[in-house]
C-alpha cells in the first residue's frame, strides 16, 4: 500500500515537471521555435499558444497577451502538487477525486488537439499519459484503503 502511494506522488512529480516544460513553450515567443516542433502534426509551440492554452480559453479576437487568462499549464503545476500532497498525507478519497477531474480535463485537452488544433503536444499526451496511470493507481488504492479500514471495522466490533 505504500508503495502505491510513493507510486502515485512520483508520477505527480513527474506530471509537475512535464507541465513546468509546458509552461516554459507558452511563455516563449510565439515566433520562435519551440523545442518540440517536431513534426506539422508534433507541435506543442502551436498548442501552447493555441486559445486553448489558457482558461478560460481566449476568444477569437482577444490578443495573445491578453489579462484574465491562466494558462493550462498553471493549472496542471497546481494540480500535480495538489495530488502529489494528498497522496502523501494518506488522503486517498480526495486524491482519487481530484486524479479524476484532472483526467477529465486531460482528456478534453486531448479531444481540442485531435479534433479541433489537429496539433499534439508531447508534454500534453505525457500528461494524459500520467494522468490516466495516476487514476488506475488511485482506484486501486482508494478501494484497497477502504477494504482495509472496513476489515479493522469488523474486528474492532467482534473484540
Amino acid at each position: 500500500m505504500r508503495l502505491l502511494r510513493v507510486l502515485i506522488a512520483l508520477l505527480a512529480v513527474a506530471g509537475t515537471v512535464v507541465s513546468v516544460l509546458a509552461l516554459r513553450v507558452h511563455l516563449q515567443d510565439p515566433n520562435a521555435a519551440p523545442p518540440c516542433a517536431v513534426s506539422e502534426h508534433w507541435d506543442c509551440g502551436a498548442v501552447n499558444h493555441s486559445r486553448f492554452a489558457v482558461f478560460p480559453p481566449r476568444g477569437f479576437d482577444e490578443a495573445l497577451d491578453s489579462r484574465g487568462h491562466m494558462p493550462v499549464a498553471i493549472l496542471g503545476i497546481v494540480g500535480y502538487l495538489l495530488i502529489a500532497i494528498l497522496t502523501l498525507v494518506r488522503w486517498d478519497f480526495w486524491t482519487f477525486q481530484v486524479v479524476q477531474i484532472g483526467t477529465f480535463g486531460a482528456l478534453l485537452l486531448t479531444f481540442l488537439e485531435k479534433y479541433v488544433l489537429e496539433k499534439w503536444c508531447i508534454y500534453c499526451v505525457w500528461s494524459q499519459v500520467l494522468m490516466a496511470t495516476m487514476l488506475v493507481l488511485s482506484a486501486w488504492n482508494f478501494y484497497v484503503s477502504r477494504r482495509r479500514t472496513a476489515r479493522e471495522g469488523l474486528h474492532l466490533r467482534a473484540a
